[in-house]
């Protein structure tokens, strides 16, 4: 079974990709000036990364023990 039919696998693909999209933007902030198409979908989720910061972490941080006591 993939990650996108199971609920919290899914949550964590998301919160992955939204933790990535931002490690981007912060590194090469160039890639991410576009709001349209492809990237502006990578653009709104590090927008949702850097504005939701602490509580990214915090799922991330759910996920990884969720992760480990499986």
């Amino acid at each position: 079974m993939t990650a996108l039919f199971d609920e919290q696998s899914l949550a964590i693909v998301a919160v992955l990709f939204i933790c990535t999209c931002t490690y981007i933007k912060m590194r090469a902030p160039t890639l991410l000036n576009t709001r349209e198409g492809f990237r502006g979908i990578l653009w709104k989720a590090a927008r949702i990364g850097e504005r939701l910061s602490p509580w990214v972490g915090l799922v991330c941080f759910a996920a990884g023990i969720g992760v480990l006591l499986r």
